[in-house]
């Protein structure tokens, strides 16, 4: 089939024409890509056309596409059956893995990144006696009715639905701060001393681009949540195991951390850790209820146990050394165009905002020339470049990318600056 024949087809049977939003390529202004194939820092579509991936599945492609060692786990676990509705021991091989790189005691596996952090939320609130939750302008957390809210009105209010189908009554349960500001969250809880359940935050926020947090801020986070009462959970389904084995440590006292993406291996996963006394009330330890069907699936487990192995010290070296290589190539290649545009990288992630200087929140992330990016996504797709189709997702580099790739990224680039913001 061709790309538009798929195309038309799923027009016809997903809303949208998609099953993810961002996947539609409706904010820059372009067809959806029918991706056919993976290898290694490669995908393919429908016609054969080969792209250098910088999109890595928004998260989870850490090894690249289609890695020998993953498939041949994926093979190994479907080839004994997918479902059984039981305990099996590479849930607990991939959860000691876990536990030993992070320090968690104690670990659920869900299916999805938004049944980890409506999981905690629900252990926070049964954990405090307490209702309201906080989050932060730009932080991403799933889907889940509770956290598909905007800011209020005042800088301390809670949130609104960002969502048709969300009841106020239910959005106006967490409130919504802006990020990076200590001092919107000290009014917070003066205004609101004893109402508090949790602050949910990413470690790294990178559902807006990635914004850099300030220490102060980190510190806030920290210190507030516990002084007045309510958890602090670290939202790291992104950052888990992306910079280190392990979690970022971004936030090294969360009372809970949730995780997904990578610990997968590309397959669906969600999880949340955190101490015996916490974890110990999901059910049927306690008498908070969470269950479901594929959790812990054994194809989902392999692939993750296998993911796990291949991240080494020396792989996060490597990783670093081609990440910081597309770094200093993009700084230049803006430099060189005289393009009002910056870099900012975290590890292995990465984002180009067409704005003279890296945004703080979200606020100064929306002022980010988007038509512009829309024209750089465009044209770096002509030269054989995916990168993510929104001015607000994160570029993801895998250890299947090597210096000739990076380099024609980089060149890539160069030309497409130019034609984002024409002279």
């Amino acid at each position: 089939m061709t790309n538009d024949s798929l195309r038309r087809a799923a027009a016809d049977l997903f809303p949208g024409g998609v099953n993810s939003p961002v996947r539609s390529y409706r904010s820059v202004g372009g067809d959806p890509i029918p991706i056919v194939r993976g290898q290694g820092p490669f995908v393919f579509d429908a016609e054969g056309t080969r792209y250098i991936d910088c999109v890595g599945g928004f998260g989870p492609a850490i090894l690249g596409h289609a890695h020998p060692a993953v498939v041949e786990a994926i093979a190994a676990a479907a080839a004994e059956g997918l479902a059984f509705g039981a305990l099996g021991p590479r849930e607990i091989g991939l959860a000691e893995s876990i536990r030993a790189a992070t320090g968690l005691e104690r670990l659920r596996f869900l299916n999805s990144g938004t049944e980890a952090t409506m999981t905690a939320i629900r252990i926070a609130r049964a954990a405090t006696g307490r209702d309201l939750v906080v989050k932060f302008d730009g932080c991403y957390h799933g889907h889940s009715d509770g956290l598909l809210v905007r800011a209020g009105s005042g800088v301390a209010t809670l949130g609104m639905s960002d969502s048709a189908g969300v009841p106020q009554a239910v959005a106006g349960l967490t409130a919504v701060l802006p990020y990076n500001d200590p001092s919107a969250l000290l009014r917070w809880f003066e205004a609101h001393p004893d109402d508090t359940a949790a602050v949910i935050v990413e470690s790294i926020p990178a559902n807006v681009g990635i914004l850099a947090p300030d220490p102060e801020f980190l510190q806030a986070l920290q210190s507030l949540a516990r002084a007045r009462g309510a958890l602090l959970i670290a939202d790291e389904i992104i950052t888990g195991f992306r910079f280190r084995r392990g979690l970022s440590g971004v936030l090294p006292s969360a009372d809970l951390v949730t995780l997904g993406k990578i610990i997968g291996g590309g397959l669906p996963i969600g999880a949340i850790g955190g101490p015996a006394r916490l974890l110990g009330l999901l059910a049927p330890e306690g008498p908070v209820y969470q269950a479901g069907t594929f959790s812990a699936n054994p194809a989902v487990m392999a692939a993750g146990i296998a993911t796990l192995e291949q991240l080494t010290p020396a792989a996060y070296q490597r990783l670093e050394q081609v990440s910081r290589h597309l770094e200093n190539g993009l700084l230049t290649a803006i430099k060189r165009a005289e393009v009002p545009a910056s870099v900012v990288r975290y590890g292995s992630m990465l984002s180009l905002f067409f704005r003279s200087a890296p945004p703080r929140d979200y606020a100064e992330a929306r002022e980010a020339d988007t038509a512009a990016f829309a024209r750089f996504h465009r044209a770096m797709r002509q030269r054989g470049v995916l990168v993510p189709p929104s001015q607000f997702e994160t570029w993801f580099i895998s250890l299947a990318h090597n210096e000739p790739e990076i380099d024609a990224i980089v060149r890539a680039a160069a030309e497409a600056l130019r034609e984002a913001v024409p002279g």
